[in-house]
């Protein structure tokens, strides 16, 4: 894919996503704004080519990260900003699921219960259709797939999944 058609696919995907967030509510509010606390180190990361479509400061520190002071457009929020702390992760056969990305479990307490939130079914709609078109794309469905094996590592690692028989 050019850059062009890069900008047309997140263009696409944001308007999809339109407003729609994981609560109905300001999450925000819960956690005092944890995931937005980012500097010129920190911050999130950017689907392949999606700085095509923004107008973020990119940070190559551990990766192509969008950084910001902890302000920002909401027009211009990164992917990963929009559908915090979920994912779409992919199957071996390439199937999407929407998933609790459990490496936000320290910036967002609402992770550990996510089985128990009435969460906006409109948004995880919405994500699914972001996933696929993500995956329909080879170096999109590579950087999904990369970041599912991420997250179920992590989620293994984590004392819920661990044997703790002595």
């Amino acid at each position: 894919m050019k850059n062009t058609d890069y900008e047309k696919l997140y263009g696409r995907i944001f308007k999809i996503l339109g407003e729609l967030t994981p609560l109905r509510a300001d999450c925000g509010q819960l956690c005092g704004g944890a995931c937005c606390k980012g500097d010129a180190a920190l911050g999130m990361r950017l689907f392949p080519h999606e700085e095509t479509a923004l107008s973020v400061i990119v940070s190559e520190n551990g990766g192509r990260l969008a950084v910001c002071d902890g302000t920002c457009d909401r027009t211009q929020r990164p992917l990963s900003c929009r559908i915090f702390p979920f994912f779409p992760t992919v199957d071996e056969k390439g199937r999407v699921y929407i998933e609790p990305d459990h490496r936000a479990g320290r910036l967002y307490p609402l992770i550990p219960h996510s089985d128990e939130i009435a969460f906006d079914p409109r948004f995880f709609r919405a994500l699914k259709k972001v996933g696929k078109l993500l995956s329909a794309d080879p170096e999109c469905r590579e950087f999904l797939r990369q970041t599912t094996e991420e997250i179920d590592l992590y989620r293994a690692l984590l004392p819920e999944n661990t044997d703790n028989a002595e």
